[in-house]
C-alpha cells in the first residue's frame, strides 16, 4: 500500500480531527503536530494515516458524494470489532463516528497493522521468485478457510445478513445496479444477467463471508509469506454462500494467459509465473474447506459480473464530474471486459 499526501478535495480538518482522538483518549494533547497521508490503494472509501505523538492510526471514511449503501462505516466498524473476538487477523478498532460536524461524513479509526501488502506494484518491485507464489497462495486460501468456519452467531453477528434467499437476491441487487449506473448498451451484460438468473444454485451453505478477498486486502507479516497478519477492507462483509465470496476472489485472479486488457484493468500480483490457476484455487479451497464445488462457473461469472458493477459504479461517478481521479477514466472499458469474459465462461464452461 503505498502513501502519497492527500489529494485535492478530500484533506481532513486537523483541528477537529485532533479534537475527536483526544475526546476518544488516542492523544494526550490536541497541541500535538498531526501528520496526514493518503493511501492510494483502492478505488472505494478513503484511507489515511495518521502520524501523531508517536503513533500511527488509519483513518477511513466515505468518499465524497458516495450514496451509503456500499460505504457504511459504522457496518465495517462493527463487523471488524465483532470478528476481532474470535479472529486475530484482523485490525484492532479504536472509535467510529457518524456525527458529519467532525469531518463531513461518518468515519472510524483503527490500528496501523505492519507488514507487506501485495499488490500488483509491491509484487513486482520484490520480484518475487515463482516458487513463492505456492506459499502464497496457500496462505492466502488457508486464511480464507479459517474465515469461512468462524461461527457468526458466537460473535454475535447474527443480524449482519440474511442468508436465507442471498444468491438470489444478490444476482437480482447486482443487476438492478448495473442497469442504474449503465453509461451506453453493453450486449454481454444483458446477456450474463439473464444467463444467472436462470442459472443460480438453490441450494447453499452460508457463513460470514468478506465479499473483496484478495491479494492487496491482506497484510503478510514479512516475506517468507507464510503468514497473515490482518485481513483489511470488510465494507462488504455479510452473511451468505462462502462460493460466492470465491468467486468474486477468482475474478480478481487474473492470469498471465488472460487478455491484456484485463491484466491492466485488473492488475494482480496473481499474473506473475508462479501462481496457481484458478481451477487450482477451486479445488485447493474445497481440500481445505470440504465444501462441493460442482457449480463454480456460475460463481466465477457472478464474481466478473460484481467487478464489472463496480467498476462502472465509479465511472458513472466520474462520467458525472463527482471524482476527477484520471484512474477511472477507462473503467466502462473495463466494466464492458468483465462481462465478455463472463461470457465467455458461460460458452466454454470453464474459469481458466
Amino acid at each position: 500500500m503505498s502513501n502519497q499526501e492527500v489529494r485535492k478535495g478530500e484533506e481532513l480538518p486537523a483541528v477537529k480531527l485532533k479534537q475527536f482522538l483526544q475526546e476518544n483518549h488516542l492523544i494526550g494533547s490536541i497541541e500535538s503536530e498531526l501528520f496526514v497521508k493518503q493511501f492510494t490503494h483502492g478505488y472505494s472509501n478513503l484511507t489515511y494515516l495518521l502520524s501523531i505523538e508517536n503513533k500511527e492510526y488509519v483513518l477511513r471514511k466515505p468518499p465524497i458524494g458516495a450514496i451509503k449503501r456500499g460505504h457504511d462505516m459504522s457496518r465495517e466498524f462493527k463487523v471488524q470489532s465483532a470478528v476481532k473476538k474470535e479472529f486475530s487477523k484482523v485490525p484492532k478498532m479504536f472509535a467510529y463516528t457518524d456525527d458529519a460536524a467532525v469531518l463531513g461524513s461518518e468515519f472510524y479509526i483503527m490500528e496501523k497493522v505492519e507488514g507487506i501488502i501485495l499488490n500488483f506494484k509491491e509484487a513486482k518491485k520484490r520480484d518475487i521468485p515463482a516458487n513463492d507464489y505456492k506459499t502464497i497462495a496457500n496462505a492466502w486460501l488457508d486464511t480464507f478457510t479459517e474465515l469461512h468456519q468462524l461461527d457468526y452467531d458466537a460473535i454475535g453477528l447474527t443480524n449482519l445478513g440474511k442468508p436465507e434467499g442471498y444468491v438470489e437476491r444478490q444476482v437480482t441487487n447486482w443487476g438492478k445496479q448495473y442497469l442504474k449506473a449503465a453509461t451506453k448498451d453493453v450486449p454481454s451484460a444483458e446477456k450474463v444477467m439473464q444467463w444467472m438468473q436462470e442459472n443460480q444454485p438453490k441450494n447453499y451453505q452460508h457463513c460470514l463471508i468478506h465479499n473483496d478477498y484478495k491479494y492487496d486486502n491482506v497484510v503478510f507479516k514479512d516475506n517468507s509469506w507464510k503468514e497473515i497478519t490482518a485481513v483489511l477492507d470488510w465494507e462488504m462483509a455479510t452473511l451468505g454462500d462462502p462460493l460466492m465470496d470465491l468467486g468474486t476472489s477468482l475474478g480478481y485472479w487474473t492470469l498471465a494467459s488472460d487478455h491484456d486488457f484485463v491484466k491492466q484493468g485488473i492488475p494482480s500480483p496473481t499474473i506473475f509465473e508462479g501462481n496457481p490457476m484458478r481451477s487450482e484455487i477451486v479445488a485447493s479451497y474445497a481440500k481445505k474447506s470440504g465444501r462441493d464445488i460442482h457449480n463454480m462457473v456460475f460463481y466465477y461469472v457472478f464474481g466478473l459480473f460484481k467487478i464489472a458493477v463496480i467498476a462502472q459504479q465509479i465511472y458513472y461517478r466520474y462520467s458525472k464530474g463527482l471524482t476527477s481521479d484520471p484512474r477511472f477514466a477507462n473503467l466502462d472499458k473495463a466494466a464492458e471486459l468483465c462481462c465478455n469474459l463472463a461470457l465467455k465462461s458461460i460458452k466454454t464452461n470453464s474459469i481458466d
